[in-house]
């Protein structure tokens, strides 16, 4: 007999999600602990949990990470148009409910459950609740292919989208990366980090222990600055990076830039897995190619010293391109109650895979390797 239910918080399920093994960093409770203790989500910033749990004879065995929202703000995957359509309409699109890890465009299991019975059990159920409380819609953002296929399956809407991922191929050195570049990539890397070393400027790594408040405290103002400088707020607190510190110090990679003794950039990524995912970056100072020394250059240093398979330096960005990075698909699945809306939002979105096909085409045939 499998049993599920609902939650309105991720801080009753320590023993839960610790059972599961989650593996991910990003699905642990101690990520989505540090969110809501930190304020980062909750009723005050739209983001309200409402994680979903099966157990069978007192066992876990699935889990949703789920949060009901009031706003489209921190996706990555964009319904505003959705939203105004509703509106127009006079129908209510928020709130909905969404599948995802909070400001953050990170594929990965949307449903964790040893099989496809029970992950199933646990979609019907999510669709019970979203019927039965008049819920416009669902989102499962950035699922991994097998779960994009299986609500895919049931039923539920597909959309694509495209993001950049650097691969290490057992590289012993940033060199021998270079040397599987075209020749122009190649050149426009190597003059992007001399002139990052002509200004003297020095590229430093701190992780576990090693992290101290004066680096988080450096980093939240850099953080903070890239949203003023878009004329916008920060999703995230301060606490929320002493508290993931605190929980995970391990998984977490810093990376500073230092200029004549002093700070004047940084970066925050997360290993999850195989993989370092870079999130949040800042400066108080502009340096033309700072961004992309510290954003993407040290991260695929760091990969390869640290033998990490992957590389994901966020969201979209084609520029990525140029510096060593491939596409690759990402998918999104959305339940949309409303049936007149759900066969109007598959119209636009087969249209939209059309164009999408063709922009993944065209960014193949831009590959900065040699040979492709």
């Amino acid at each position: 007999m499998i049993e599920i239910t609902s939650t309105n918080s991720f801080l009753n399920l320590k023993n839960e999600l610790s059972e599961l093994k989650t593996n991910s960093s990003f699905l642990s409770y101690d990520f989505h602990s540090a969110l809501e203790t930190s304020g980062s989500v909750g009723e005050k910033s739209g983001w309200i949990p409402f994680p979903i749990v099966a157990k069978s004879e007192g066992k876990v065995v699935g889990f949703m990470p789920i949060y009901l929202k009031e706003h489209s703000y921190g996706e990555y995957v964009f319904d505003w148009s959705w939203a105004e359509a509703f509106q127009k309409s006079g129908l209510n699109y928020y709130p909905k409910m969404i599948s995802a890890i909070p400001f953050s465009p990170i594929t990965g299991r949307r449903i964790i459950a040893d099989n496809n019975d029970i992950k199933r059990m646990m979609v019907k159920a999510l669709e019970k609740i979203l019927v039965d409380h008049k819920i416009s819609s669902c989102h499962i953002l950035f699922p991994n292919r097998q779960d994009a296929s299986l609500f895919n399956d049931m039923g539920w809407l597909q959309r694509e989208g495209v993001q950049f991922r650097w691969e290490n191929k057992g590289y012993d050195n940033f060199e021998q990366f270079l040397t599987n570049l075209s020749h122009n990539k190649r050149k426009k890397i190597k003059q992007e980090r001399k002139k990052i070393n002509n200004l003297n400027i020095e590229v430093t790594i701190k992780q576990g222990n090693l992290i101290l408040d004066e680096d988080i405290e450096f980093f939240y103002a850099c953080y903070c600055n890239t949203y003023m400088l878009h004329n916008s707020s920060p999703y995230l607190t301060k606490e929320f990076f002493y508290q993931l510190n605190k929980n995970m110090s391990g998984k977490l990679v810093f990376i500073f830039a230092e200029k004549e003794g002093r700070r004047i950039a940084s970066a925050l990524n997360i290993i999850s897995e195989q993989s370092l995912y870079g999130r949040y970056w800042g400066s108080l100072e502009y340096v033309p190619s700072l961004h992309f020394e510290l954003c993407y250059y040290a991260g695929q240093e760091f990969c390869i010293q640290n033998k990490l398979k992957y590389f994901e330096g966020g969201a979209q960005g084609e520029h990525k391109l140029a510096r060593g990075f491939d596409a690759f698909k990402t998918y999104s699945n959305h339940f949309i109650a409303n049936s007149e809306f759900k066969a109007a939002i598959e119209s636009f979105l087969s249209k939209e895979k059309k164009y999408m096909d063709i922009y993944s085409n065209e960014l193949e045939e831009r590959s900065p390797y040699k040979g492709k």
